[in-house]
């Protein structure tokens, strides 16, 4: 989906002008307290797992804690934690309709959200989210997203396979793949310290696209022949604990029980890479990798 879902369980959303809460609101059997600014009746009205479309502001009392001003998808319809949860609210809105609701601060202070340092429990706080509601997702619509995100990521998946298996024919390797589609080609077999969980290591690393583009390399004149140099980063093996820093699949599987000295070359599946996030401007979506990786040390 392009566009992030804020689902209700994790996180408070919010939008664009909040109006006083002064006369005019209701309360519900269950004790939500909600207030309708404008009503469009006539119009589809929130579903359970549906999701919700428009802005929101959110604030605890008088203070804006969030906004969020232009149309997104917000909250999702689910079911209440507790009597007087925003869900109930959710479920009464329409189309077009502008509400505000409020929901005891200290009930959601006991399910563990975190909440402003001037928050004070038991003195009757209230957090109030006003929603414009602009649109709405139906489970029915989110589910053929996720469909359709699924088969194309099979077929991209599957496009990337004969890339590869072409990749490796073309330059002559002999290595085959893991289960995973994961090459790992020693190019020299070392004699050290054989790399595993919580032992500390230092390599010396090189990272390329399939077409040679080099996005990252931890040897200095290697940065410096393409055009990637940073006179304030310091080229160096990069140490650390395996198993405790996070870094992607491909190289983590790559590396266990190879031995120091050992100099490896990893082709690695964008399954195992950044995915169909890609990383920032030097690695794009669906992107396979091959690192040449040098293990220096092993402690």
């Amino acid at each position: 989906m392009k566009k992030n879902l804020i689902l209700l369980a994790t996180v408070f959303l919010a939008a664009t002008l909040f109006t006083s809460c002064g006369d005019g609101f209701k309360t519900t059997k269950d004790g939500l307290i909600y207030k309708f600014l404008e009503t469009n009746k006539g119009a589809k009205q929130v579903q359970m797992g549906d999701v919700l479309v428009g802005t929101c502001v959110m604030r605890l009392n008088d203070s804006v804690l969030i906004t969020i001003d232009q149309p997104d998808r917000i909250l999702m319809a689910t079911n209440p934690a507790f009597k007087g949860d925003l869900p109930e609210g959710l479920l009464m809105m329409h189309i077009g309709d502008k509400a505000i609701f409020g929901v005891p601060a200290d009930s959601l202070a006991l399910l563990g959200f975190k909440l402003p340092s001037y928050y004070k429990s038991g003195t009757g706080m209230t957090i109030y989210y006003e929603i414009n509601l602009t649109d709405i997702v139906t489970q029915e619509e989110i589910a053929q997203e996720r469909d359709n995100y699924i088969e194309n990521q099979r077929q991209i998946h599957e496009a990337e396979a004969e890339t590869l298996a072409k990749y490796v024919a073309d330059n002559n390797i002999k290595a085959t793949p893991d289960e995973e589609g994961l090459y790992i080609i020693v190019n020299k077999k070392g004699k050290g310290q054989i790399v595993e969980i919580n032992r500390n290591v230092a390599i010396n690393y090189t990272g390329r696209l399939l077409n040679g583009k080099v996005f990252d390399t931890s040897i200095e004149s290697i940065a410096k022949q393409n055009g990637i140099y940073d006179a304030e980063r310091k080229y160096a093996p990069l140490s650390y604990t395996v198993g405790q820093m996070s870094l992607i699949r491909g190289w983590q599987k790559g590396i266990i029980n190879q031995p120091a000295g050992s100099k490896l070359t990893l082709i690695i599946p964008s399954s195992m890479g950044y995915g169909p996030q890609g990383a920032g401007d030097l690695i794009p979506p669906n992107s396979p990798l091959i690192f040449d990786i040098e293990i220096v040390s092993v402690q």
